[in-house]
């Protein structure tokens, strides 16, 4: 067995042990793999993290967890190499990694002591693991049959010696094979054990019987005409299998219904402390609201449009009695996560909710479930907390939340914002008549206008499509005779207080990208 090896067999002992030691105290979030990959998007560039939202898109996460499943496997051959020359070394490689499986899960917003007991239980295990691997490797003190010269009638006597490596010599290889094994067996053991251990919290059969109460305001009806019906184009309403997702969760919060409560505290006269039952109680309105993200670059899809049913969050302030001065909502998730929501936009007549439902079931578990924040008019990391669980009313001046730590604008109301989504980007089309058709969005000032552009020539008024609010994006159409060549389509919209969507295109950073959008296509 080489040595490289056998640091990776003790690594793969301590991840086991330890997803094992998560498992059994039900704390997913104390698992090494997952403290350590929420420690390093905590300490992630906004350059990089962007980066990865814009490739990766939804898939960052697990793009994250194999590139630190790389590192693990990297450091636990180099242990292994340490090991050949000392033991000592390796079990003070293993020893590290075991201390940052332990400084990174103490270290999350909503740790306990308990959380250090997996890296620490796992590193012992994978220290226990190389101990034994080594041993099994060393020469035992009588060589094997096949290591000692054996003698030929020929040479009268002579030893005649086999061709081996001086490690090897004296090497009991059922030993060592035995060893490993049983270290392989501890590390799938403990590794697939810890998972089911962990689904013992899955609220997914919790969700899927969960019966929401009809709401006291039902959502205004969606015209038929607000789908433009062309091959290709975005669905007015997003179904929430492919609503996209932006977090910083490795995984997914899992909150029980009957567990879970809300309080309202701060700068107010009463707090307030609600649950589950206590919300559903209220009387729940039903809005069609589009959400987007502040890293959404021009042209992305980091956007989407769906029906929300939930409590209105205005009256819930009013009823704890917001104290004078206070201008932001600090919310706070069942994970730690921070947000923070002006509160004037709670409070000037808009639909902000607290939200139970998506398109006429309860929140999807990664959308929020059982409940989370809807705010229109601003970008989801300053009104769109999921699985919240705390809102302290207080002042931008004294708290901050996560993100606006990171240099994001406190106030991020969403910018005016088109795109063309027919035709595709470096699409092929015929001459002659083509649809151009596309989304828009100025969530809670709306689209009065979308204008459209071939080449450098004049700019074009596009049909807009009826919408049931300001609230949604809006759907646009145009028809281009289409000559042979290459071309460049543009669109830029224009919102309801008049402005119009600038030409520069700014980067996402540090309130929301701009700039107009365009594709170039091939006529043929």
């Amino acid at each position: 067995m080489t040595a490289a090896l056998r640091g990776l067999l003790a690594a793969a002992a301590a991840m086991g042990v330890a997803e094992l030691a998560a498992g059994v105290l039900g704390r997913a979030s104390s698992s090494p793999l997952l403290a350590v990959g929420a420690g390093f998007i905590d300490l992630t560039p906004v350059w990089l993290k962007d980066f990865a939202i814009r490739h990766f898109g939804s898939d960052d996460k697990t793009v994250l967890l194999l590139g630190l499943g790389a590192g693990i496997t990297v450091a636990a051959l180099v242990i292994g190499l340490l090991s050949r020359f000392r033991l000592a070394w390796g079990l003070i490689g293993l020893g590290a990694l075991g201390a940052a499986g332990v400084v990174a899960a103490l270290t999350r917003p909503v740790a306990e002591p308990v959380d250090a007991v997996p890296s620490a239980i796992g590193a012992l295990a994978g220290m226990t693991a190389l101990a034994l691997l080594v041993r099994g490797t060393r020469p035992s003190s009588i060589a094997p049959p096949e290591a000692r010269g054996t003698a030929t009638p020929d040479d009268g006597g002579a030893t005649e010696q086999p061709e081996r490596r001086p490690e090897d010599a004296g090497v009991d290889r059922r030993r060592v094979l035995l060893t490993g094994a049983g270290v392989i067996g501890v590390a799938a053991a403990g590794g697939v054990s810890g998972r089911v251990l962990l689904r013992r919290g899955d609220v997914s059969s919790v969700r899927a019987k969960l019966r929401l109460p009809r709401a006291a305001s039902p959502a205004r009806p969606v015209p038929p005409e607000a789908q433009i019906r062309v091959p290709g184009m975005t669905p007015f309403r997003t179904p929430n299998r492919d609503f996209y997702r932006v977090d910083t969760a490795l995984t997914l919060p899992q909150v029980e219904p009957r567990d879970w409560t809300l309080r309202i505290h701060g700068m107010v006269a009463r707090p307030v402390e609600m649950s589950f039952d206590d919300l559903l109680r209220e009387a729940l309105i039903e809005r069609d609201i589009t959400l987007s993200c502040v890293s959404n670059q021009v042209g992305g899809d980091l956007a989407g449009n769906a029906r929300w049913l939930g409590a209105p969050l205005a009256p819930l302030l009013r009823r704890a009695g917001i104290a004078s001065g206070a201008d932001q909502i600090l919310s706070r998730s069942s994970d730690g996560m921070t947000l923070s929501t002006p509160i004037e936009t709670i409070l000037d007549g808009r639909d902000a909710l607290l939200a139970v439902g998506m398109n006429g079931e309860p929140l999807p578990v990664a959308h929020g479930f059982p409940a989370r924040m809807v705010v229109p008019g601003l970008y989801g990391y300053v009104s769109a907390t999921k699985w919240v669980v705390d809102l302290k009313v207080t002042r931008f001046a004294t708290d901050h939340a996560y993100w606006t730590r990171r240099g994001y604008a406190e106030r991020a109301p969403i910018k005016t914002f088109s795109r063309i989504d027919v035709p595709k980007p470096l699409a092929t089309v015929n001459a002659g008549r083509v649809a151009v058709a596309g989304t828009a969005w100025a969530q809670h000032r709306g689209v009065d206008a979308v204008e459209w552009q071939v080449d450098d020539g004049p700019w074009r008024q596009a049909r807009l499509a009826p919408v049931p609010g300001l609230d949604t994006w809006r759907q646009w159409i145009a028809e281009w005779d289409a000559a042979p060549g290459s071309h460049t389509l543009r669109c830029r919209a224009t919102d309801g207080t008049g402005r119009t969507q600038p030409e520069h295109r700014t980067p996402p950073f540090p309130d929301g990208a701009t700039g107009w959008h365009s594709v170039v296509v091939t006529v043929t």
